[in-house]
């Protein structure tokens, strides 16, 4: 008998008031202590960054004037996952599973474990992903896995992401600085997504899980983006004083030598050309193709790359440009708009991929609704 995935809850949550992409340097706060070459690139940059990416607005958890968080990756999950609950009209103490996904952690116990604990499930199995762009992907296939095999019912996948505690000025050792250390702050921001699946015999009306992928293609490159700390515990001290802490990234115009493979093709293309051909998918009933990409340039080549599959141009959505790109949670915070905004028929198809860029890592998954 066939086993099928319903997404019956979604919910997302954008932390304070959007802050428009002109104010980002002002509101993350400026590096009084970096050198003056680091202060005036600084500025200089943002505007042209902001055509880049093309980004009207984002949004942070923290109080600009107090430099105190007001939520953070715990709250911010627990008001997502309460919000899909009550759209699935279910009760916490139903989840059988929980599944995080997010950018990385260094608190004990895991956060999938604090999730439980905040609301209030006694008993149930639960799995942390530190996989960056790509975790919540990975936290839906593991759900698909567990719940087509019978074992679990109810699934609860969340994802979250305090991505400003990074870029805030008090997060680095300014005096230090390079281009590379802060050439992310305006490319991430904070917001936290979660979905309720239930595994089902008969499909009724509403949204179903039909195919997760995953791969990583980093084996022979080099990562994009990156810290320096090692594979073990280390000295916070030695950390700050070397910089080993700030999260790194190369610039787009080095991006193209590692995104591309021998075919003269992104990584993207190419991970997304064995989805189609592993999944056997049919793209003749494609409502949307969401691309989970936080810049305009990268988009638009992918984009174009994409009509040799025959993905329409008008079929492309994303989130992006007006609320920012909060990393893992953005692939459910881009579904959950989507799905506000559009009107679905009988068999309608989402289909959502993303490329994460420190390894080169590929996902993607889709959703068709039912009437």
């Amino acid at each position: 008998m066939s086993t099928y995935i319903k997404m019956c809850g979604l919910g997302s949550v954008l932390p304070g008031d959007p802050v428009s992409f002109d104010e980002i340097n002002d509101y993350l706060g400026e590096f009084p202590h970096a050198s003056q070459k680091i202060q005036k690139w600084t500025k200089r940059v943002q505007p042209i960054i902001k055509e880049m990416l093309g980004i009207s607005h984002c949004h942070y958890a923290f109080d600009k004037e107090t430099r105190t968080f007001f939520d953070d990756n715990l709250t911010l999950s627990v008001k997502a996952a309460t919000k899909a609950l009550d759209m699935a009209g279910m009760k916490a103490k139903d989840i059988e599973l929980i599944i995080y996904g997010g950018a990385h952690s260094e608190q004990i116990p895991p956060i999938s474990t604090r999730i439980q604990e905040s609301l209030g499930i006694h008993r149930c199995a639960e799995f942390q992903i530190h996989s960056n762009c790509t975790s919540v992907y990975k936290a839906i296939k593991l759900a698909d896995v567990m719940l087509r095999s019978g074992e679990y019912k109810n699934a609860l996948v969340i994802s979250s992401s305090i991505a400003s505690s990074c870029f805030m000025p008090e997060f680095y050792n300014q005096e230090i600085l390079t281009k590379d250390d802060i050439f992310l702050r305006w490319y991430l921001c904070d917001g936290a997504g979660a979905i309720v699946f239930n595994s089902q015999k008969e499909k009724d009306k509403g949204f179903f899980l039909e195919d997760t992928y995953i791969e990583s293609s980093g084996g022979n490159k080099q990562a994009a983006m990156y810290n320096e700390l090692p594979y073990r515990w280390n000295s916070p001290l030695e950390n700050y004083t070397t910089g080993a802490h700030h999260i790194r990234q190369i610039y787009l115009s080095d991006m193209k030598e590692f995104a591309l493979e021998d075919n003269g093709k992104t990584i993207f293309y190419n991970a997304l050309g064995r989805m189609l051909e592993d999944k056997k998918i049919d793209l003749s009933k494609l409502k949307n193709f969401v691309v989970n990409m936080p810049s305009r340039f990268v988009r638009s080549f992918i984009i174009d790359e994409c009509l040799n599959y025959g993905i329409q141009k008008e079929k492309f959505y994303s989130a992006i440009e007006d609320i920012g790109y909060a990393g893992p949670p953005a692939a459910i915070i881009s579904v959950d708009r989507l799905i506000d905004n559009q009107v679905f028929e009988n068999e309608d198809l989402i289909f959502s991929f993303a490329m994460e860029v420190s390894k080169f890592m590929q996902a993607g998954f889709t959703l068709r609704y039912y009437e």
